[in-house]
């Protein structure tokens, strides 16, 4: 229900608006079903560190474990765009409405040159002021496990000199990224302190974001977190 009603009012009205509009209005379309979710299923949400969230331009890095936090990331700095799958923006209306907002589609058959638009595309988006949000493990991670982080993100961040946002989240263990039930529960968001990323190494940048990514999933969740040499191991 709620993506026909989007279909015949937001998406027609954030046609005709500028960025900034149409982000406004696309967004009342995550802010709703977050709250729906909220409401039907008991799944709430709680969020530290919000204080954190720059002014500018940033690069925005989360672990990935449900749906849940690609909408509501997506509400917490506006505008900001998502380097996301192409094969989304086929989906009728969810994909027209993604169209509009000036993501990075990427086809996962090419990694190198999905690299390099990441990078290309990025810098042209950081430059024009907006946001770039992206998931480094590339897909969703269940509760427990751990994938290595991708550097594109952080490549992007270090050569425009853009500080990285980032963020740690519980949401698979209430939301999962598979299956239709949801889990009554609080998911905790936390939003760490910019990082700097001027004149340092994409190398040295992203071990401080895996670390406080993986430090706070550990603080916040309530499925033990796989022990560090066991999931570098894991993920060669």
């Amino acid at each position: 229900m709620a993506i026909i009603v989007s279909a015949v009012t937001l998406v027609p009205l954030a046609f005709f608006l500028p960025l900034n509009g149409r982000f406004r209005v696309l967004n009342l379309y995550n802010h709703f079903i977050v709250f729906w979710f909220g409401l039907c299923c008991g799944v709430r949400y709680r969020v530290e560190g919000r204080e954190h969230i720059p002014d500018g331009a940033c690069v925005l890095l989360s672990n990935h474990q449900s749906e849940w936090e690609t909408l509501f990331l997506q509400t917490i700095k506006s505008p900001m765009c998502t380097v996301l799958k192409q094969e989304l923006l086929k989906i009728p209306v969810f994909g027209w409405a993604l169209r509009m907002l000036r993501p990075i589609p990427l086809d996962r058959s090419k990694p190198s040159r999905a690299l390099r638009l990441v990078l290309t595309e990025g810098a042209a988006r950081l430059a024009s002021g907006l946001s770039v949000l992206l998931f480094p493990e590339g897909t969703r991670v269940p509760p427990g496990e751990r994938r290595r982080f991708n550097k594109s993100g952080i490549h992007m961040a270090c050569r425009a000199g853009v500080p990285i946002l980032p963020v740690a989240h519980n949401a698979g263990e209430h939301w999962p990224g598979k299956g239709f039930i949801k889990t009554p529960g609080q998911i905790n968001v936390v939003i760490g302190q910019p990082i700097v990323t001027r004149d340092r190494k994409p190398d040295e940048v992203t071990r401080e974001v895996e670390q406080w990514i993986e430090q706070e999933l550990a603080r916040i969740s309530k499925v033990s977190r796989p022990a560090l040499e066991e999931a570098s191991a894991s993920a060669l």
